[in-house]
């Protein structure tokens, strides 16, 4: 039975991640900020849920007191904001969860993981390109990509990979703060919002959590072995 790691498994992407891998049968970690959200996203299933911040240092290496087989750095976060208005405060925040909570949460597995092992960063297409209103996510989300096509030079050899799931927008919380953004600056309705953002993907949808979720299981596949340094962009063709 595999061992996985989840962070950000509270809700969105992570929360269908998590349970898709626990119920293929994998013993399933997820961790977030609050206990409540990780016990739904368990619904019984028997997941290890743990309290965990993956900007501090100490939190994150106590993770690790066993090697896990699969870790999938999926916490992040964001609002928008136009670069003059962003705060310094605010900009540091983005990077610290999307960025430096992959880079420690990486850093701590690789310490004991073994060949056949898989990271896999819940990266965005943002990760591939630049959009207005932003530019701290975006900035976080393209170090995370040069992170991960780094780390899969170093691991290549070890017989272990690293790769990026590279979502655009999907159905998710997270979504939904982008939305509420985008009715408060264009002073529009909830529906002429969601309208708008889904019209950005050439499918016309938001995408559904479980579909980032089987990416995400392909790449932690035996047969996805020599797919390294990848980022495997679902976005309905929108990259």
């Amino acid at each position: 039975m595999r061992r996985v790691l989840v962070t950000g498994g509270g809700s969105g992407i992570g929360r269908a991640v998590a349970r898709a891998f626990s119920d293929a049968g994998d013993a399933v970690t997820i961790t977030g900020r609050r206990m409540a959200p990780l016990q739904e996203t368990d619904g019984g299933r028997g997941m290890d849920c743990r309290v965990a911040d993956v900007t501090d240092e100490g939190q994150v290496d106590a993770l690790f007191e066993r090697p896990f087989d699969i870790v999938i750095a999926n916490a992040g976060g964001g609002s928008a904001g136009r670069l003059r208005d962003i705060t310094l405060s605010a900009w540091n925040d983005t990077l610290a969860v999307n960025l430096t909570g992959t880079f420690l949460t990486f850093r701590a597995a690789l310490d004991g993981m073994e060949a056949g092992g898989r990271l896999i960063a819940m990266a965005s297409t943002a990760s591939l390109k630049g959009g207005p209103a932003i530019a701290a996510y975006a900035a976080a989300k393209h170090g995370v990509l040069g992170l991960v096509r780094s780390v899969a030079l170093e691991v290549a050899k070890r017989g272990i990979t690293c790769n990026a799931i590279c979502p655009g927008f999907v159905d998710t919380p997270l979504a939904d703060k982008a939305v509420t953004g985008l009715m408060a600056r264009l002073e529009i309705s909830e529906e002429d919002a969601r309208e708008r953002i889904a019209s950005g993907n050439p499918a016309g949808r938001f995408i559904r959590p479980e579909e980032v979720a089987a990416a995400a299981l392909f790449l932690a596949s035996p047969e996805a072995s020599m797919v390294n340094g990848h980022a495997l962009s679902v976005a309905g063709g929108e990259i």
